[in-house]
């Protein structure tokens, strides 16, 4: 082929570049109907072919056949690639790509087998997780056509790497060296090399043998050596032509210059180009297709998508590299290079979502105009999606869903997690999820999930299979307890739940590792007990099932054992790879793009959002593999080049016609920076005008979204006065207090029965630990109150079931020695004569027209004969004057029924004591515990007969005012602290507005 100018041309950031390269195409080559027809079209992605396939439709016109449109990005190259050539030459057959997901099991397997020497090996999870990032090095070295040799030619350079990075290095040589041959074992290649053989195929074919058509390379910017040599092909073609989106060809030469070399040169590696540039990639594209940019042309054809010809200087001085960004001061009159761009900055990610769908819904108002959302943020555009929802608006993401965010895949890790460490809380979501026993059934089944959940509520509960179903026998059996009629209806539901999902999970019973195939075999078991065929339906299951059979193929491959606690990290990491795209059927005028799928793509209006650092440009993880001298020495692409791809993704779609940028000033609860664009622009541009819809700000008009119109009116202090056959006509010394310290606490929870639920933990809550102490000390003093029982019930309460193991190493160590303590205290005072004679003994007695009882936790003989109450207390003791004042009386009121001979099994006696003793650390005095009397010579209540006496006068005066008469029960002092009644009590709203503070 005779040696040609070769013809390349570029759209203008400014113009639409779907559109514009099908108005110039079709003014070039729409010679009748069949003219572009005969042509060709090359193109780097589904999603580019898709647009440029819209583009010809709204400017074709009726009755004109398309170019062939091929696609080279995609991974899937045979099909386009047969197109392509004419004919395919079956001599020259080229392997089939090996299976992403078996290769990476072969990789993790092959990072288990072979380690260096004095390196510790890597396996299970952790070498499935390695092995994705090896598979990238092993694809970039093929991309860059970098043969596994050069890691050889490097090796004297390592010494000035840090002892991980050798380690990293010394591993993956290794690694580099056996996957040929056990790639070769299989008859597949990688994908990557799959791709540069057929790429290879084309050029040389059509070098030798030009295509009988015109040929056209659009938007492709992949600098790929084979990627590159077929552009270079392609631009030498008689009939052939490269076109591509926006290329800078107004920047100044030295900048052009300063954006450093497109070949590394061993001799000067410390000079690095500025790959964050969004130029850069097309410099390095050009400088291998041995194109100057000189020799760029620009195309002439424009759209009505087109932005203003004013927007495309703009942008390159925005983007100017920092040596010459003193030209911003010599600018001049921006105003024509950022008109029809405004800006909105939200409170946080949530009103950010709320106010761009706002916009996009304001869209709609104006007939055929189109809106779309151009984000890297997959949490944003989903929650954009969700709030146009609100208005029935169903909007297609074109970037797709990870797998592991569908509800089949929701719902398998869901499985894994709950199977890896039984959990209740675990249990009732993955029991209660929508595709469990999605049909006719499924009225019942969440009936019998919701009985659960109450029966599983409460302290004490044992994990496991057993635990629950011991739980269930127990609240069954208690005819009186809570919980009784739902754990008796529940329990033979239960049993088959246990009996199907307990054995289909069995491998995961044990801690011991399992064959992968074994734990996945189990889940898929476990999710066909559950949902039957539901799981495996839609476009998510299907593409779920695809997972299952692909690994079942790999049969054999992968590490050879995984602990069952790491397979959801597994799961987890796989599914989050893979993507499911929504089929068509959202808004025909609305769009959510990735950064991939807004290129060469163009709407009405185009809201660019999330522009906070570490979202837009999306914060860069780094290789574990290689170090960034390593990767600057092979020829690698540094990881910063993503950055410089976002910055042209970012320029693209910026030099639109109509554009709004956002960000939020708080992102998932913290505050977020500002993206570096962001920064820039503002810099630049200074202070943009804000967003509007309807005349409105949107900031504004979001954030009152959801407020109700008109003033609002508080709701005032609530002071309810039920009727006397309301009151009731008993009492606890504990409700006492409570009515003492809270009126309206105590009228919710004893006159209303509002009755709080229990929490649903999957560890042991605090309440059930205090609980757990005070039956550790009865069983100890029933026992005797020895020693020997003392260390009998400590290895008792140390492997208690319903301990976990988070319980045994932090809480554990920190109680023992509060109940040695406690131990020793007692048996000091029998050496004084003190005896504990009671423990958890009951008493009752009518005061005043009010039957009050009470509980005390320990009752002891002193000396002399009087008796002493003990209350234990797992945490801090009321306050000294707490009893005086009437807000503490509870010891006072068991030391008036002791007293009075109505304590069971208890003989009548003074009282000459009143003690909580605190389980707890007392640092000040270096004690593990402390006892605090309520009387004292220090104290307000002299002696415990003073304490019992205005104990006595605080419950007379409370059963006067509140259950013998008309008393208000008003909220107590919650400036001091926070009741389960808050909500219902509407505090927020009354609480600090002047006299209606209690």
């Amino acid at each position: 082929m005779a040696e040609t100018r070769p013809t390349v041309f570029s759209i203008p950031v400014q113009r639409a570049f779907a559109d514009a390269l099908a108005a110039g195409l079709i003014a070039r080559y729409a010679d009748g109907a069949l003219g572009l027809a005969q042509g060709l079209i090359v193109l780097p992605s589904n999603r580019a072919r898709s647009a440029v396939q819209a583009a010809f439709v709204r400017g074709g016109g009726s009755g004109l056949l398309m170019p062939r449109l091929v696609v080279i990005g995609d991974a899937d190259l045979d099909e386009s690639v047969a197109l392509a050539l004419d004919p395919i030459d079956e001599s020259d057959a080229i392997p089939p790509a090996i299976d992403a997901l078996k290769r990476r099991l072969m990789l993790a397997g092959l990072i288990e087998k072979h380690n260096p020497a004095g390196e510790e090996p890597i396996t299970g999870a952790a070498a499935f997780q390695l092995a994705e990032g090896l598979g990238r090095v092993i694809d970039q070295l093929h991309y860059e056509e970098i043969a596994p040799s050069r890691l050889a030619d490097i090796e004297s350079a390592l010494g000035d790497l840090a002892g991980h990075w050798q380690a990293s290095w010394r591993r993956l040589s290794l690694l580099v060296d056996q996957w040929p041959a056990m790639l070769a074992a299989t008859g597949r290649i990688d994908r990557a090399d799959r791709r540069n053989r057929l790429l290879a195929r084309v050029t040389n074919g059509w070098r030798a043998a030009a295509p009988a058509r015109f040929v056209v390379a659009a938007g492709v910017t992949t600098a790929a050596p084979a990627i590159t040599r077929l552009l270079r092909t392609v631009a030498d073609l008689t009939d052939g032509m490269v076109v591509l989106p926006g290329l800078d060809l107004g920047m100044a030469g030295e900048e052009w210059d300063a954006l450093g070399p497109v070949k590394a040169d061993p001799e000067k590696l410390h000079e690095r180009p500025l790959e964050t540039h969004p130029q850069y990639h097309l410099k390095l594209l050009l400088g291998r297709m041995g194109v100057s940019r000189d020799e760029v042309q620009p195309w002439d054809a424009t759209s009505s998508f087109d932005g203003p010809d004013a927007r495309a200087p703009f942008t390159s001085l925005l983007f100017a590299p920092a040596a010459y960004t003193a030209r911003w001061q010599q600018a001049g009159d921006l105003s024509p290079g950022i008109a029809g761009v405004t800006a909105a900055v939200f409170a946080d990610d949530g009103q950010e979502a709320q106010g761009i769908a706002l916009m996009m819904r304001h869209a709609l108002e104006t007939p055929a105009r189109t809106a779309a959302l151009v984000t890297p943020d997959r949490a944003l555009a989903t929650r954009v999606a969700a709030a146009l929802a609100r208005w029935d608006i169903s909007v297609d993401d074109s970037a797709g869903q990870p797998l592991g965010q569908t509800p089949p895949g929701a719902l398998l890790l869901a499985l894994a997690e709950f199977a890896a460490a039984f959990d209740p809380v675990r249990l009732v979501a993955l029991l209660g999820h929508p595709l469990v026993r999605a049909g006719e059934a499924r009225l019942g089944w969440l009936d019998q999930v919701r009985r659960l959940d109450l029966v599983l509520r409460g302290p004490g509960l044992v994990p496991g299979w057993d635990g629950v179903t011991a739980r269930i026998a127990e609240r069954a059996a208690d005819s009186k307890g809570r919980g009784h009629g739902e754990a008796t209806l529940v329990g033979d539901w239960w049993a088959d739940v246990a009996a199907g999902l307990g054995t289909a999970l069995a491998p995961f019973a044990t801690s011991a590792s399992a064959p992968p195939s074994a734990l996945l075999g189990a889940l898929q078991s476990a999710l066909g007990w559950l949902t039957g065929e539901a799981a495996w339906t839609g476009h998510a299951g299907r593409a779920l099932s695809e997972i299952f059979d692909r690994w079942a193929l790999a049969r054999g491959d992968g590490p050879a054992l995984v602990a069952p606690a790491d397979f959801p990290a597994m799961l987890t990491d796989l599914l989050s790879g893979e993507s499911v795209r929504p089929p068509f059927g959202g808004h025909p005028r609305l769009f959510i793009w990735g950064l991939l799928e807004a290129r060469l793509q163009r709407a009405d209006v185009m809201i660019l959002g999330g522009l906070d650092e570490g979202r837009w440009p999306q914060q860069q993880s780094p290789d574990p593999w290689l170090a960034p001298g390593i990767r600057r020495m092979l020829g690698l692409a540094a990881p910063e080049r993503q950055q410089g791809a976002a910055a042209h993704d970012f320029a693209g779609a910026f030099a639109a016609r109509e554009v709004v940028v956002t960000r939020a000033m708080r992102s998932g609860g913290d505050p977020a920076v500002a993206s570096r664009f962001w920064l820039r622009l503002a810099a630049l541009a200074g202070e943009l005008p804000e967003a509007r819809v309807g005349g409105e700000r949107v900031a504004a008009l979001t954030a009152a979204l959801d407020v109700p119109s008109g003033p609002i009116a508080p709701a005032p202090m609530p002071q309810p006065r039920p009727p006397a056959e309301a009151r009731p006509a008993q009492i606890s010394v504990t409700g006492v207090d409570l009515l003492a310290k809270d009126p309206y606490g105590f009228y919710a929870g004893r006159i209303l029965r509002l009755s709080v639920l229990d929490p649903l933990r999957a560890g042991p809550d605090p309440r059930w630990l205090g609980t757990r102490v005070h039956a550790f000390l009865e069983d100890w003093q029933r026992a005797g109150a020895t020693p020997e029982a003392l260390e009998a019930e400590l290895g008792r309460l140390l492997d208690d079931p319903a301990l976990d193991a988070l319980a045994r190493a932090f809480w554990f160590p920190r109680i023992e020695p509060a109940l040695r303590w406690a131990a020793e205290r007692v048996w000091e005072a029998r050496a004084e004569g003190r005896e504990p004679i009671a423990t958890e003994v009951a008493g009752v007695h009518e005061l005043d027209g009010i039957r009050l009882s009470g509980k005390a936790d320990r009752i002891d003989r002193l000396a002399d004969g009087s008796l002493a109450i003990v209350d234990y207390k797992t945490g801090a003791a009321p306050s000294g004057s707490a009893a005086f004042d009437g807000l503490d009386n509870q010891l006072g009121l068991l030391g008036l029924l002791a007293e009075m001979g109505k304590v069971d099994g208890v003989a009548a006696g003074p009282i000459n004591a009143l003690e909580y003793w605190s389980l707890k650390a007392d640092r000040a005095k270096g004690s593990d515990g402390s006892i605090a009397p309520t009387h004292g010579s220090r104290r307000k209540l002299k002696t415990a007969q003073d304490a019992v006496s205005r104990a006595y006068d605080a419950f007379a005066e409370l059963a006067a005012a509140y259950l013998l008469g008309d008393g208000v029960f008003a909220p107590g002092d919650n400036a001091k602290r926070f009741t389960d009644y808050d909500q219902l009590m509407r505090r927020d709203e009354w609480f600090g507005r002047g006299g209606d503070t209690p």
